[in-house]
């Protein structure tokens, strides 16, 4: 039975996936195994990922410089994370019924996907909602509502999706969400404040 892990070891352990690459280019790896087999609905986006949460005014950020690609859709897909150079620092996959992390250090399983954020971040992230999210639309399972305008985006899920850097003629550029302290109607909640910065990129 695996032991759970304190927010700030969670948060310790994502920053050094995300970070690694830029500090230790040489570090060890996961092995590259074969791109999943797409079927059809299936994406495959790819770019840069960072994840900051702040708690109580004290923020810890994963940093900016690691590659992520996110493959296949929400019941069964994969999500690595990479160097500059392109070595593996982690792999997730899940299936119906399985969810695991690859690390250089170890593979460990969850229940499911929130429960493996939680365990690296402290916070859950919808990972199932980022496949539409990371297209620059909101996920069609539940209510959204766009931001005020003239700001481009949208709020789902808790979280504030700002597409003001992202060009959806070209499926480019940066996206941020940022699930907030206040709610997407003003309230104030005991939740740190969580941002995920996504650049996609060709």
């Amino acid at each position: 039975m695996k032991s759970p892990l304190g927010t700030s070891a969670r948060l310790a352990a994502l920053a050094a996936l995300l970070a690694l690459g830029a500090v230790l280019p040489g570090c060890a790896s996961l092995d590259r195994k074969p791109t999943m087999v797409l079927a059809e609905g299936d994406v495959n986006l790819n770019g840069r990922l960072s994840v900051q949460v702040n708690n109580s005014g004290s923020a810890r950020a994963t940093g900016g410089n690691a590659g992520f690609e996110l493959t296949g859709n929400p019941a069964a897909g994969q999500l690595t994370l990479s160097t500059p150079l392109g070595s593996l620092l982690a792999r997730a996959s899940w299936r119906p019924g399985e969810v695991k992390l690859q690390t250089p250090d170890a593979d460990r399983s969850y229940t499911d996907l929130d429960e493996l954020t939680r365990e690296l971040l402290g916070e859950p992230i919808p990972v199932a909602a980022l496949f539409d999210w990371l297209q620059g639309r909101p996920w069609p399972q539940v209510p959204s509502r766009p931001l005020l305008a003239p700001s481009p985006g949208f709020f789902q899920l808790g979280w504030r999706v700002d597409l003001s850097a992202y060009d959806a003629a070209t499926r480019q550029g940066l996206i941020v969400a940022t699930r907030s302290a206040a709610d997407s109607e003003g309230s104030m909640q005991n939740d740190p404040t969580v941002t995920l910065r996504a650049r996609i990129e060709p």
